[in-house]
Parts: structure tokens; sequence; C-alpha cells
């Protein structure tokens, strides 16, 4: 490598590039194949698909390439700050001279030994049916009560608490607190699903008061995120069979996006975040209100449909009249009844509509109540109507009624010939007369 000129020696001149692939040489036969564990930083996916960033540690950084057929075989999405384990070889970029970790292969720091245990238990479970979708069971539409699992400290707490006060604050939740890190998490978490099954199960007992204890409709079992060591406490095997034994539908909602657990893949569903698991379960109060309005509405209009149907036949029996006068009592009182019908209909659709709703009803019974008293004016004005056609009102004016000896009216001079024993009755009482000789008009 080096020339003697005279008596100096003086070094070799190279090539840049030679000089550079000298180097990878030099690299590939003292450090390759080799194993890095660092912090990623400035992580960036190209859109060929290829990745780099540089991993790091207090005492330096190394450049790194990955290219996309490695990329594809990621089974999590790498972030900045996230510890790992790269696998791959050294070498120079020659065409800018510098040192570059070309990456084969990437893990999370420590996750090896634990990412086979998950992925055997998880293969386990699944052969024994507790992942199968046909026992999953779909939400309630409106929960009486939800359950909550997670622990007094955690930011999830705060995050689901808010959520759900925002868009349904009328529906209680009952907390049991738990650990959810570390070795005696399983075990917390387990005790506290228990005392909740207890709760669901005994209010579903027939006969039960939910006066004195409360409705759980749902669970909700919720952590924050953090590292697959973190979560480890929600790949408990006991866990997850504690948690397909739950009497109602039970959401996980574990991690960020991107982590999963065994207890997600036990659960009813699975929730992205824990804010999504509140969400899911909490309908906005503007949905529900919306359709009382709707309902009201329908209600309404049956209602008027009714009445009307009601007003036809009154009048209908109004023009069948013969002799009004026994008519006419028998109608008041069936109008009554069928006031009353209706009332008693109304107010009993109304109450069975708001069981369950008891924080949203407060505008339709108002609503509701001004329709009935306005069909209820209506009615008492077709009465009086009605009344008009009382045939008393005529007999105080000089009229008389009358029948023969079978009680029919006498319509006609032909019904009554010489000698026929008639009763004329008057606006105070009645008279009999004898028929001495018809006049026709």
């Amino acid at each position: 490598m080096f020339e003697r000129s005279g008596l100096a020696v003086a070094p070799r001149v190279w090539e840049v590039g030679a000089l550079c692939r000298a180097i990878a040489d030099a690299l590939e036969a003292r450090f390759n194949p080799v194993a890095v564990r660092g912090e990623i930083t400035g992580f960036s996916r190209a859109s060929s698909g290829h990745c780099y960033f540089s991993i790091k540690d207090a005492n330096g950084q190394l450049r790194c390439a990955m290219f996309r057929r490695a990329a594809t075989l990621l089974d999590f999405s790498p972030r900045d700050g996230e510890l790992v384990e790269v696998r791959g070889r050294l070498g120079v970029y020659e065409a800018r001279g510098d040192l570059q970790f070309i990456v084969e292969s990437m893990q999370r720091a420590g996750q090896g030994a634990l990412f086979e245990q998950f992925l055997r238990l998880k293969a386990q479970l699944d052969a024994e049916g507790l992942f199968d979708p046909a026992r999953k069971r779909p939400l309630p539409l409106q929960p009486r009560g939800i359950g909550l699992v997670t622990s007094l400290g955690a930011a999830a707490l705060h995050d689901v608490i808010t959520a759900l006060r925002r868009r349904v604050p009328h529906i209680p939740v009952v907390l049991v607190p738990a650990l959810v890190q570390g070795v005696s998490a399983p075990t917390s978490i387990i005790a506290a699903l228990s005392k909740l099954y207890l709760l669901a199960q005994a209010e579903q007992a027939p006969g039960a008061d939910l006066t004195l204890t409360p409705a759980v409709d749902v669970i909700l079992l919720v952590r924050g995120g953090g590292s697959m060591e973190d979560l480890w406490a929600f790949n408990d095997e006991q866990l997850a069979r504690t948690i397909v034994q739950s009497p109602v539908p039970l959401i996980s909602g574990v991690g960020h996006e991107t982590d999963f657990t065994i207890a997600d893949f036990c659960a009813d569903l699975r929730a992205p975040t824990p804010t999504a698991a509140a969400e899911l379960v909490a309908q906005p109060r503007d949905v529900w209100l919306g359709a009382l309005g709707l309902l009201g509405n329908r209600i309404s209009d049956g209602v008027q449909r009714q009445l009307d149907t009601r007003y036809q036949r009154l009048d209908q029996a109004a023009a069948r009249l013969g002799r009004p006068s026994g008519l006419v009592a028998r109608q008041h009182l069936r109008q009554a009844r069928l006031a009353q019908r209706m009332r008693h209909g109304m107010l009993l659709k109304l109450q069975r509509l708001a069981q369950g709703q008891q924080a949203l009803q407060a505008q339709l019974p108002e609503k509701m109540q001004r329709s009935l008293t306005q069909q209820a004016d209506r009615i008492e004005r077709a009465a009086m109507r009605l009344e008009l056609l009382d045939p008393r009102l005529v007999l105080q004016r000089g009229y008389a009624l009358l029948t023969g000896a079978d009680g029919h009216a006498v319509t006609s001079v032909r019904q009554a010939p010489p000698g026929t024993a008639l009763r004329a009755t008057l606006a105070d009482g009645a008279v009999d007369v004898t028929v001495s000789q018809p006049r026709l008009l």
C-alpha cells in the first residue's frame, strides 16, 4: 500500500470508489452479519416501500436502510423512540461515502421470547374455540349500565369517563379498579371482572330489584398503550378463559391501534383504543332525542287517525237516528268510554316508550299532553253538536211525538185510521189521544 520514493515512504493514491469498496470489504469480513440494539429516530417510509431511519443510544448513532422485501415482513409499525433489535450487515453507501446498516429483520427489544410465548398461547386458545366468531355477541343498543375495569391511575380511565360523560351522561358506570401492569395484574383483573359478572348475573335474575343493584349490560376492559412487556398481563391464559365466561358482551380496549393481546381475541369486540371502546357503547344523546321525536310524531299521527275514524262513526250514527232521545244517551255513554279508552291508550304507550329513557323524556310528555288537550276539545265540540239533535228541544217549541200502541213513531195519517189510540209526547209529559177523523194534507 505504500511506495518508496527515495528514502520516504509515500501512501498509495486511491480512487474514491475503490477506497469505499475496500472499506466495505473490510467491514464485511470483520463484522457481518451483525445485530444491533438501539432507539429508532427519524423513521420514514418512501413510496417505493423502502424504510430509512437511524438507531441510536447515548454514545452513538447509525444510519439504517430497510428495503421493501424485508419491510413487508414486519409484524408491527416502527415508531420514533421505540427500542428495537435489528439484524443485518454493515456496508458503505458509496454514492455518499456514508457508513450504512442494511437491516434484514427487526423486532422490538426483548420481544423475541415473549412473542413466541404469545404465539403459542394464541394458537392453543384458537384451537380450543375461544376466538370463534360464532360465540361473539352483539353490543346492546342502549345499555342500562356500563361496567368498567381499569387502573385508577391510568390515563385510559380519564379518556373513557370523558367520552361517556360527553355522549351518554344518563347511563351509570360501575367502576371496579384493577392493576393493569405487573406480575399481580392478571389476578387483579380477574377478580375485578368476577365482581362485575356477579353483579350482571344478579340483576338478570327474575324479580331482581334494580333500585338496589345497578344494571350492567356491557363491560369495558381498557388500558393505555405501552411496550409488549407493559401489556403482558393481558396475554394471561387464565384471564383469557375468564373473559369468555362473561355473562354480558365485553369490549377490550387495550393499548394503541397497532397493539394486539390475547384479551382482544377473547373479547366480544376489540376496540383500537380505550376512547373508541367507550364510543362503541355510547350512542350520542342527540341520536336518541331524534328517535324519540320521530316516535312522538308517529304516535300523534296514529292518535289523530283514530280520532278521525271515531268522528266519522259518530257522524254516521247521528245520521241513522230514528228515535233520537234514547240513542243520544247511548251515544253520550259510548263517546265517554271511547274518550277514556283513547286517553288510557295514549298514556300507556307513553309509559312504555319512556321506560329506559327517563333522562330523555322531558320533552315528549309535554307535547303529547298538548295534543291530548286539543283532541279532548274537539270531542267536546262534537258532543255539543250532537246534543242539538235532541228531539226534546223540538218538543219545547210546541211539537209532539206520536207513537202507537207498539211504541213506534207514527209519521203518516195512513198509520192512524179512525178510532186508533195514540200517545202524544210533549215537552213536559205525555197524553193519550184517539183518532176521530184523519185528514190528508
